[in-house]
């Protein structure tokens, strides 16, 4: 384990890549590296890059990470693939579109499977993002699955949430108006050579007008990535977020908000395992369970008195 860690600090990527894997799992190795690197962590740029399924987010995100690389960045792309009904695992669709970055030996990519989570990222992923973070990345992308509304987990994870829609999806901005547009810092209409895209451009900018706050205004970028068009203006627009959170003493806050969710998450997490070994242990409790399944005994009163029972025995299964 040690020396796995020694190698990792010494920046091998295959270390990065064997305790990213060990970190998904949720092994006892990949815990011990999120415990050594926790101190180390918090300089990386998150950049958070979602909208809706067809929008083109992982050919402007491989177009992005390659102007990112080539200027000399160290760049981490995590990208939030759906999971395999057979395996579990993440189909990689996202991956196989960016192969062109492989080459490219300071950019690393992680395909994560959803696995269940309907924020359209994975469980996992901001640990994922801490150890990328510690090893040295300058900038963190995280790609999203694409699943619309409740697209909101990437908001808690990022820096700037830059959100990607297309001209001609008819209710598009109706959608947005729905309220995933309250996460965003940037916006991109992508395939700006189609019918609708100066018109998609000009409801934005009427939409984020009647938006209240005056310390950041919101871009609205056109790109067409597969030509890598916009590329620059977006990276601009993405820097100068950069710079407006820094100026503005918000870059620290967003840490301290982020390592508090985490933490809240992770309490959500363990007490809810505590409350199922119990449930395996005890016979009253297997009962109660086996009552609100039935419907003779409501969820509520049952919560209560299981959450009151293990205050009172200080924890204990």
């Amino acid at each position: 384990m040690q020396e796995l860690l020694s190698r990792f600090d010494g920046r091998d990527p295959v270390a990065l890549g064997r305790l990213l894997k060990e970190v998904e799992n949720g092994t006892p190795l990949g815990q011990e590296a999120l415990r050594h690197t926790a101190p180390r962590h918090g300089c990386a740029h998150v950049v958070g890059i979602t909208g809706p399924p067809g929008a083109g987010k992982s050919t402007l995100t491989g177009r992005l990470c390659k102007q990112w690389a080539e200027a000399g960045l160290e760049v981490g792309i995590v990208c939030v693939d759906p999971t395999s009904p057979f395996s579990g695992g993440a189909l990689l669709g996202d991956r196989i579109r960016m192969l062109e970055l492989s080459s490219y030996p300071n950019v690393f990519i992680k395909s994560l499977a959803t696995r269940g989570s309907l924020g359209g990222t994975a469980a996992s992923t901001a640990d994922i993002i801490q150890l990328m973070d510690a090893y040295g990345k300058d900038v963190v992308v995280v790609e999203t699955v694409g699943v619309g509304q409740v697209e909101f987990d990437v908001m808690d994870l990022s820096d700037t949430v830059v959100l990607v829609n297309v001209p001609g999806l008819g209710d598009s901005i109706q959608t947005l108006k729905a309220g995933i547009m309250e996460i965003a810092d940037i916006f991109v209409i992508n395939q700006a050579d189609r019918p609708g895209a100066d018109d998609s451009v000009r409801d934005l900018q009427r939409m984020l007008a009647d938006r209240q706050g005056a310390g950041w205004l919101w871009p609205v970028v056109k790109t067409v990535a597969t030509r890598g068009e916009g590329i620059h203006r977006l990276a601009e627009a993405i820097e100068n977020h950069r710079a407006y959170l820094k100026r503005e003493q918000l870059w620290d806050e967003k840490r301290r908000r982020r390592n508090r969710q985490r933490l809240m998450r992770e309490m959500d997490r363990l007490f809810r395992q505590h409350v199922l070994t119990r449930i395996q242990m005890n016979e009253t409790d297997r009962g109660l369970l086996e009552a609100v399944e039935r419907g003779s005994q409501d969820p509520f009163s049952a919560a209560r008195y299981l959450f009151q029972e293990i205050v009172n025995q200080g924890g204990q299964p």
